[in-house]
């Protein structure tokens, strides 16, 4: 049996051959060089169907990370991904982060806030005031639409739901239970979810300086994200009550 671990930090992938290596160093880098950073921890590549050679540089990356865990799926499937990582996290506390992302300065405010302050889930918002966000803009209007969608049809009274987070595994783990929706939109159920199930959360602001565009384009994902808007908020408004 795997000995247990302090954070368990659960990235979902897919086709990221290209940055792949050099993020794993930077991350594990920032960590071991960070004096506030105390905890041990796994690195969980949730791989998610990936075409490209994403598994064969993940696999090689192990022999020189022992804190490193692969996932494998052949469904390109985000919202499966992280769920998986979620599930196989051996931590007390999970850090759901981006590949392109890996924000180890998040890792630290949003630990204090939930060690010193009691909260169960920290959410990383790219729409606070104080945030620093650096992706094109129709990505930026893309997030504040959907996140009005969420606030007018259901009720959600934060700022993001799709990004960095931090929770306390075994409180929020009756929450990735009630959830029923994938791909795209399960981190936000995820938020939604744990908001109406009046769990303590808060938002802190967080920079975003991707290190290449996204693995799936915008455009293509519309379809989906809308289908399983639709489906969340039958589900939230109709199945729940």
């Amino acid at each position: 049996m795997e000995d247990p671990v302090d954070i368990s930090i659960v990235i979902p992938i897919y086709n990221e051959e290209g940055i792949l290596s050099a993020s794993v160093a930077d991350l594990t880098e920032k960590l071991s060089q960070n004096p506030s950073w105390a905890y041990t921890y796994e690195i969980i590549l949730s791989e998610n169907g990936s075409t490209d050679s994403t598994v064969k540089v993940a696999k090689e990356l192990q022999k020189h990370h022992p804190e490193l865990r692969l996932l494998h799926s052949d469904e390109p499937n985000y919202g499966l991904a992280m769920r998986r990582g979620i599930l196989a996290a051996r931590g007390d506390v999970v850090i759901c982060d981006e590949i392109d992302l890996c924000d180890t300065d998040f890792y630290v405010r949003a630990l204090a806030k939930i060690h010193d302050e009691g909260y169960d889930l920290v959410v990383g918002s790219k729409a606070l005031d104080r945030s620093y966000d650096k992706r094109p803009a129709f990505r930026k209007l893309a997030t504040t639409v959907l996140n009005s969608l969420f606030r007018v049809f259901l009720g959600f009274q934060g700022t993001d739901t799709h990004g960095l987070k931090a929770f306390k595994r075994d409180r929020l783990l009756a929450v990735v239970d009630r959830c029923l929706v994938d791909k795209d939109l399960f981190a936000s159920e995820f938020v939604i979810r744990a908001e109406r199930m009046e769990y303590r959360m808060t938002e802190i602001p967080v920079e975003v300086i991707e290190k290449r565009p996204p693995s799936i384009n915008l455009v293509r994902r519309v379809p989906n994200v809308l289908r399983n808007l639709g489906r969340l908020v039958w589900v939230i408004r109709v199945v729940d009550r």
